[in-house]
């Protein structure tokens, strides 16, 4: 694994449980990580995990109940910093994930607007052929929801819908969200076992 971070952004759609997911995992596995969370993203959280995040004011243990602080090798970078080093070229990533991706940020990105940090930053990866993924979340999809995938597509991106497998024989909604984790982890190049592969399956 490149010693270069990878960056995470949370954004407002449903499915928060992966992003949290994510950076856990890749803290565990002592990954660089720079998090960013969009304001919409805090009612999602709040919502859906019951936790309570300031954007203007982060911690950990906002978002990883149990983490009193960030470790080494993490930052933290408020999604309105457009002078934040995730938003210039120049600043080396491993790769860029946004888990999971609202419909409005998929638009930005496919349209190359940078509203924001989080929207800076993965123009940045896609213009310096850097790995993003994104991972919406959506369904159904409308034409111009597909239009903006495919657009991502096309400008190097790779979109991979919050649509978990269910052949590894899931107990357990946490077995869920581990299988798009680890797909996610597949695509950054980091090791993992969080699931049995096909071919290895009992």
């Amino acid at each position: 694994m490149t010693p270069h971070p990878v960056v995470v952004a949370i954004t407002g759609a449903s499915g928060v449980i992966y992003g949290q997911r994510l950076v856990e995992v890749l803290l565990q596995l002592n990954v660089p990580l720079h998090v960013t969370i969009s304001e919409s993203a805090v009612h999602v959280i709040e919502h859906e995990l019951g936790l309570s995040v300031d954007v203007n004011a982060f911690e950990l243990s906002q978002l990883l109940p149990g983490r009193e602080r960030c470790p080494d090798g993490v930052r933290y970078h408020h999604v309105r910093d457009l002078l934040a080093p995730i938003a210039s070229g120049s600043f080396r990533t491993a790769a860029m994930v946004i888990c999971p991706c609202s419909g409005s940020t998929m638009s930005a990105i496919a349209t190359a607007r940078s509203g924001n940090l989080i929207q800076r930053a993965a123009d940045v990866h896609l213009k310096e052929r850097r790995r993003l993924i994104v991972v919406p979340r959506e369904t159904p999809l409308s034409l111009a929801q597909i239009e903006n995938w495919m657009a991502v597509t096309r400008s190097g991106g790779i979109v991979l819908p919050a649509a978990p497998g269910f052949y590894h024989g899931a107990q357990h909604v946490g077995q869920l969200v581990d299988f798009i984790v680890a797909r996610i982890l597949d695509l950054i190049g980091v090791e993992h076992q969080l699931m049995a592969r096909w071919g290895e399956l009992p």
